[in-house]
């Protein structure tokens, strides 16, 4: 079968567009599907960074057992795509060391590298060599906190100079970009957390492991913002005002009530309101599993004790402050907060994101308020949620344009969903919005999915892949 080019594409799409009448087609396949190709878009098998006897299984299981030949194609590329070509798996001083990239950016940002292994953690028991490779990321991180823990993306090389050099802030030889980010600081204790629970093994757990934790706690504490502003700031000349921070690189002002600051948001633009109301969520969740392994592992009691303390105090200061009364939709949580009374209302594609609660264990998905919480982020009351002739979803203003929807937004929603039938409406608009690549992207418009951003997104495509196989290991009859 030829392969599909973007202008192929691009006519097919107008000529059906017609059939959706503005809105979307709910659990029907788009009818230019059929002009996609299924031959493999993975490299070819010497040019892989890496490969897992266990993956490779699931993918053959999931071509055989799944009828759909697009899905199955779709997960053969995407499920393995950080493994094929985002890793870097080696050995420093007898430790395993994983340098990850994103994709199309060659440098390793700690919420993308653990988010895109994430998805193998269920096969590490019977792949030693994937075990080892997730045990690299997981050192790797702990060395990238401990270089600076208000970085957010790092180099391999801990002597290259970052393109940002000249941004206002602490730059310094091996970190890539120095946006403070809090969800920087709680991936990297998710996949630990995750891996020792899976494996039981504690070696990736030493000296620099704990340190590493330490400093993640001091930096909340600090960002708590209870004595100052803190040694961090961070100015960019750039016309994006959502890649700079104001008054004098420190944010916004914002009154102290025990939430931890974050100046940027994991899409890396700046917040409004410090108080990301998410990734504080995030931060309790990270905070008692940290203190769960410090515990278990180094019995150390001063340290676990300040993680219970501080993971407390924030869950105590997101009820207070975080819980707004919506006019449509009663109580919801905000997106973001100052402690002046003033708060954000919107939701980001990025995870976390208030759709994404669930999904870090953060909230139950029966929560009320989180509920409501759902229904806003997915209207037209989201400034962010955009809904067009080929798909329905969040997005945000890390592109700079409108209608532009994300697929980890779609994705999100469906790994929080327990209702089938939006499921399979969230499975159906990623099968039809990869405009004939076999891949996710960064975004697409909403009218025209051949119009997208980034090309090579692995995290995308291995989350996609997750979503996948979620549900075909419990939903099966929606891959049909």
């Amino acid at each position: 079968m030829p392969i599909i080019t973007a202008a192929m594409y691009r006519r097919k799409f107008i000529q059906n567009a017609s059939l959706l009448s503005g809105s979307i087609l709910l659990n029907r396949q788009f009818v230019f599907a059929d002009y996609v190709p299924y031959e493999s878009h993975r490299p070819p098998l010497a040019k892989r960074n890496f490969r897992s006897g266990a993956v490779e299984d699931a993918i053959a299981e999931f071509k055989a057992k799944v009828k759909d030949p697009e899905l199955a194609w779709l997960f053969e590329n995407c499920f393995p795509n950080t493994l094929d070509t985002t890793v870097f798996y080696g050995v420093k001083g007898a430790r395993p060391d994983t340098y990850v990239i994103t994709g199309d950016i060659d440098a390793m940002w700690l919420r993308d590298s653990c988010a895109q292994v994430w998805p193998y953690l269920p096969f590490i028991k019977k792949d030693e060599k994937l075990r080892n490779l997730i045990a690299g990321v997981i050192n790797r991180q702990a060395h990238c906190v401990l270089e600076d823990p208000y970085a957010n993306a790092f180099y391999k090389d801990d002597s290259k100079v970052s393109e940002w050099k000249t941004d206002h802030t602490d730059m310094k030889p091996g970190i890539h970009e120095r946006k403070y980010e809090i969800d920087s600081l709680c991936y990297p204790i998710r996949l630990a957390y995750r891996y020792w629970k899976e494996t039981g093994d504690s070696k990736p757990f030493g000296e620099e492991w704990k340190r590493s934790i330490e400093l993640t706690l001091q930096t909340f504490r600090e960002q708590q913002r209870k004595t100052g502003k803190g040694p961090y700031h961070f100015q960019r000349q750039t016309t994006a005002p959502t890649d700079t921070l104001p008054m004098g690189g420190y944010g916004f002002p914002v009154k102290p009530n025990g939430l931890v600051c974050s100046m940027f948001r994991p899409s890396d633009d700046a917040t409004v309101y410090p108080y990301l109301v998410p990734s504080n969520f995030f931060a309790v969740v990270s905070l008692k599993h940290a203190a769960e392994m410090v515990g278990a592992v180094f019995k150390d009691e001063k340290l676990t004790s300040g993680l219970k303390g501080l993971a407390a105090e924030v869950e105590q200061a997101l009820q207070k402050n975080a819980i707004v009364t919506h006019p449509q939709f009663g109580k919801v949580y905000a997106f973001e907060v100052d402690g002046f009374g003033n708060s954000n209302l919107m939701d980001d594609a990025n995870v976390p994101s208030l759709l994404a609660l669930p999904y870090l264990d953060a909230v139950p998905v029966s929560d009320p308020i989180y509920q409501n919480t759902r229904k806003f982020v997915l209207s037209n009351y989201n400034p962010y949620f955009y809904k067009g002739k080929s798909a329905e979803g969040i997005g945000g203003p890390h592109v700079g344009k409108d209608g532009m929807v994300w697929p980890l937004g779609i994705i999100a929603r469906g790994l929080t969903s327990t209702d089938d039938a939006e499921i399979k409406h969230c499975i159906t608009m990623l099968k039809a919005t990869h405009a004939g690549t076999g891949f996710m992207h960064e975004s697409f418009n909403q009218d025209n999915p051949a119009d997208f951003t980034r090309k090579w997104f692995a995290w995308a495509n291995t989350i996609f892949g997750e979503f996948l196989w979620k549900t075909y290991q419990q939903k099966p009859g929606l891959l049909a």
